[in-house]
């Protein structure tokens, strides 16, 4: 198969030999867990419970709130002990609505009794709705609610389904341990997804460093058929959907526009693993599998955690720590978000936890730009990240819009190439969010202007019919104190001029 071109990325060390060979260990069910309303892009989730209420492993916790949200389930049975804030998977550890289970060892299931026999059977819409119905969202990060995007569109058929099997950030091999372990699931999930979309083609990527993964995919994909194992080259941000993309179709996506525009769908093997189990054994999306690694990590590997599970736990199974970690990162260490403590709990979107020292993380004191133009070769979006960080140090955030700052995906490579140490993608970060904020303040101002006017002109119109309404009373009292008065008129006898 033919791959095409692509520019900008790096190649940061993998660091993936610490837990790519060893097998996916399961996590016991901790004392409490910890489960977030909001785990996923769009509107939280509603919960439907209440202190003091026993629920069932399986069971609803939490419905969506509409189509670009999702519903929470429970990981484990137990009581509702807490729905309140609690510290959040987000660097600023800011509390979010929680609800949080003391679990018991009896592990009662939740029995859901509705039969759906082969899934093949189903139309897309089916599909759809039980992904949505089951809480599946981006495993790879991006949280994406799944059902969006297998939901039909006739304007714009998928032609090609797209699986990210590439899992390009380091240390991270969670993804590699799943295909190496269950690639028959894995694969079933694919050919699923496959049938919901009614794609005429289906892909497998993953990247030339995961030969296991391949060979077991590849022995999977033998047995069965529509499926298409390929290998791509190992570069960082390998798994942005754009890049996946451009290199397997060749079409480069322009900004603002989604692969589902060309007629091509990406997911990732996590979310096709966990649409394996929704649709064969009707189980919502209540564990995931997680990397935990990092030097200062006792015993890294990859472990299957109960979602709601607290860091302290996941990192006391793995052994514990054999020093303080110089910063503790939830997901990749190019793209993964910095966590102030450990009492944040595994949410839908965590695919690693690493416990990273001094000596990993190797920041190092900023420096004045040399202007070398690393960034700019490296740098997958094709932007200038050098302008953008002068422009961004003299606090110019309209003038780093101006050069593309709000195309920027993040994901690091300009900061890891820069010989100063200058943290450009936290320059970007931050003017992304400086660029949102006044967005908001906009919007917010033209809607209170909007009201203001409504307001104004609803005012005006019930002033207007309430002077309509007095004119009518009043013309409606002359007309009646007229009609009263002629009645009220003692009638004259003909005179006889008026008989001849």
């Amino acid at each position: 198969m033919k791959l095409f071109g692509l520019r900008g990325g790096v190649h940061p060390e993998a660091l993936k030999h610490h837990t790519e060979r060893q097998e996916i260990q399961r996590m016991p069910m901790p004392r409490r867990l910890y489960i977030p309303l909001q785990q996923h892009i769009g509107a939280p989730a509603k919960a439907e419970v209440e202190v003091g209420e026993k629920v069932e492993k399986g069971q609803l916790l939490a419905r969506s709130q509409g189509m670009i949200s999702a519903p929470i389930h429970a990981p484990g049975s137990g009581t509702i002990v807490e729905i309140e804030e609690h510290p959040a998977a987000h660097p600023s550890g800011l509390p979010v609505r929680t609800i949080v289970i003391e679990t018991d060892v009896q592990e009662r299931i939740f029995k859901n009794l509705t039969d759906a026999g082969d899934p093949f059977d189903l139309s897309t819409q089916q599909i759809a709705d039980r992904v949505g119905q089951a809480g599946i969202v981006g495993m790879g990060g991006a949280t994406f609610p799944s059902a969006v995007k297998l939901m039909p569109n006739p304007d714009n058929p998928i032609h090609t389904l797209i699986i990210n099997g590439s899992e390009c950030e380091p240390y991270l091999t969670c993804d590699d341990r799943l295909m190496q372990e269950r690639p028959d699931d894995v694969l079933d999930g694919i050919r699923l997804i496959r049938h919901a979309l009614q794609a005429k083609r289906a892909v497998l990527a993953i990247e030339d460093n995961k030969q296991a993964a391949f060979n077991a995919m590849q022995a999977a994909a033998a047995r069965s058929d529509g499926v298409e194992v390929i290998q791509i080259p190992s570069r960082y941000p390998m798994g942005w959907e754009k890049q996946l993309v451009q290199i397997i179709t060749g079409h480069e996506l322009p900004q603002g526009q989604l692969p589902g525009g060309i007629g091509v769908c990406v997911h990732n093997v996590g979310t096709a693993f966990a649409i394996y189990r929704t649709l064969r054994i009707d189980e919502p999306l209540i564990s995931r599998v997680v990397t935990v690694s990092g030097g200062a990590v006792r015993n890294p590997q990859n472990v299957l955690v109960p979602i709601g599970t607290r860091v302290e736990d996941l990192i006391k199974f793995c052994g514990g720590l054999t020093e303080t970690p110089a910063r503790l990162v939830m997901g990749g260490p190019m793209m993964g978000q910095v966590m102030p403590h450990q009492q944040v709990p595994i949410v839908k979107g965590s695919s690693g936890i690493l416990a990273l020292t001094e000596h990993e993380i190797d920041d190092g004191p900023e420096r004045p730009c040399i202007r070398c133009g690393r960034c700019v070769i490296a740098c997958p979006v094709g932007l200038m990240p050098l302008e953008m960080g002068a422009r961004m140090r003299a606090d110019d955030v309209t003038g780093t819009e101006a050069l593309g700052v709000m195309d920027c995906i993040g994901c690091g490579c300009c900061s890891y190439v820069c010989p100063s140490k200058i943290p450009l993608v936290q320059y970007f970060n931050y003017a992304k969010g400086e660029l949102q904020d006044r967005r908001n303040t906009k919007i917010k101002t033209s809607k209170t202007r909007q009201w203001a006017q409504n307001r104004t002109e609803r005012l005006q119109r019930e002033a207007e019919e309430k002077a309509i309404l007095k004119a009518q009373r009043a013309a409606a009292k002359a007309e009646k104190l007229a009609n009263k008065s002629l009645q009220s008129e003692p009638q004259s006898e003909p005179q006889p001029e008026d008989l001849q």
